[in-house]
């Protein structure tokens, strides 16, 4: 079937035996005047609600109160609620009993608490081309970066080589489980069974892994895993630092303040702190009870859907890249040499064309969602666009999850040709660095005037 804006419908929702996603259909506007169905296509840098999520918030949210300490019953709801929230996301990755589930903001917190809590002299390993929350939170003389060779083999003995160079002292190796920028998945158990054998640590970025595939602390053989809740379905504040306690225990705690102290007294003119251990530790602060809620809901939801979710995606990932490869002049990035299993994300760059340029086109006139520039990933994205055969610095992603459809792959498909064949129906002009068109019709939604001052007000 030939596939036009007529056909592009915002009826045509996502499959049903997929876990319902909130917006899914949600009509935009385009430059031209149409509305069309919104096809999200960035997943990879956040995701929708869940429709399960937004119904678990909405049921609680009468209920919330102060936690752990509170006497009332409303207190006593959420601190079960937190709790359980934190069973909920231990089942999620397969933790030990012994585990620590210490909730944070997203992935980039997490691993900067696991960076801050890093016994003294620790030798960090990790490949260059890790998205930058694991990328920039290692400091001192014994980070070892190393470059991500081209073939999956070549990683893991690359790895071996670094960790037989680092000096007596604890270890860690960083690896993330799919690359943000390709899609593809790291040979996470190899290198952990590597990391055993040089008595190293093993901290997996589960970021973009977790919301497409089951995570297994202990199948994987790793010591953490960070997540965030933004990109598995519940963009409520929440991600999770999952892991041994020993070396969080001996921390510093990640924030000074209430909930993180057994004791505090005065001692003339200073204080004497008795730290908690165990998450506690490093969960100073009111909680972020409802983002706990939201991210232990969709764990639970996603766990008993897995089979659903990676036919779902992997239809659509054949789906995808098969059109891609058809477009005249379009390079898919790849870190490796060989096809690699690779989760539903996919970048790439169309010659002759800015990558910014082509995504404000995108959606302005085909109400397409997607990623451009280097994704907070700019040494691997640099690379890869070389090995490509490009020029800059930068590329276009595109990230299916569980709200898509065939029908959103055609039509981004159907829009790269006509683009190629034909360029834009709307002129276009770069403003403080992004494109956008010159003459641009489409409003906001009128519900941001409730952050406007009332009149009077």
């Amino acid at each position: 079937m030939t596939i036009t804006l007529d056909t592009i419908t915002p009826r045509r929702v996502a499959d049903s035996t997929v876990p319902a996603v909130v917006g899914a259909g949600q009509p935009v506007p385009l430059v031209t005047g149409e509305r069309v169905g919104y096809a999200n296509l960035d997943h990879a840098a956040s995701a929708p609600s869940l429709a399960r999520v937004r119904e678990a918030v909405e049921e609680f949210l009468p209920y919330y109160a102060s936690v752990h300490r509170g006497a009332g019953y409303c207190s006593k709801v959420s601190t079960a609620v937190y709790e359980r929230a934190r069973e909920a996301v231990a089942r999620f990755v397969d933790a030990r009993p012994a585990d620590a589930v210490v909730f944070t903001r997203n992935t980039t917190d997490a691993l900067n608490l696991l960076a801050r809590s890093l016994p003294p002299r620790t030798s960090v390993v990790l490949f260059d081309t890790e998205h930058h929350a694991a990328l920039l939170p290692w400091r001192g003389p014994n980070v070892r970066r190393i470059a991500t060779p081209r073939t999956r083999l070549a990683a893991v003995s690359a790895v071996d080589s670094a960790l037989a160079d680092c000096p007596e002292g604890p270890r860690l190796v960083v690896v993330t489980g799919a690359s943000n920028v390709t899609g593809e998945v790291l040979p996470v158990a190899e290198i952990a069974a590597v990391a055993r054998r040089h008595g190293a640590r093993v901290a997996l970025d589960a970021a973009q892994l977790a919301p497409h595939r089951p995570v297994s602390l202990r199948e994987l053989d790793v010591d953490y895993v960070a997540l965030s809740g933004h990109k598995l379905y519940a963009p409520y504040g929440a991600g999770a630092l999952v892991g041994r306690g020993d070396w969080l225990n001996g921390g510093v705690p990640y924030l000074a303040g209430g909930g993180a102290t057994r004791a505090v007294v005065r001692r003339g003119d200073e204080l004497g702190v008795a730290w908690n251990t165990g998450p506690q530790r490093h969960e100073a602060g009111s909680p972020n009870t409802v983002g706990a809620y939201a991210l232990g809901v969709a764990c639970a939801t996603l766990s008993a859907r897995w089979d659903d979710i990676r036919r779902h995606e992997t239809e659509l990932l054949d789906r995808l890249v098969t059109g891609l490869d058809g477009v005249p002049g379009l390079a898919q990035l790849r870190l490796f040499d060989t096809d690699a299993d690779r989760v539903g994300t996919v970048a790439f760059t169309v010659d002759g064309f800015e990558p910014g340029w082509l995504a404000a086109v995108l959606s302005a006139e085909y109400g397409i969602g997607v990623r451009d520039g280097a994704f907070c990933a700019h040494v691997a994205t640099a690379r890869l666009v070389g090995v490509a055969g490009g020029s800059g610095t930068q590329a276009v992603r595109v990230s299916l999850g569980l709200g898509n459809t065939a029908e959103h792959v055609d039509r981004l498909v159907l829009a790269l040709r006509q683009i190629v064949a034909r360029g834009a129906r709307a002129d276009y002009v770069k403003r403080d660095g992004r494109w956008e068109p010159t003459a641009d019709s489409r409003r906001l939604p009128d519900f941001l005037a409730a952050l406007d001052v009332p009149a009077g007000g």
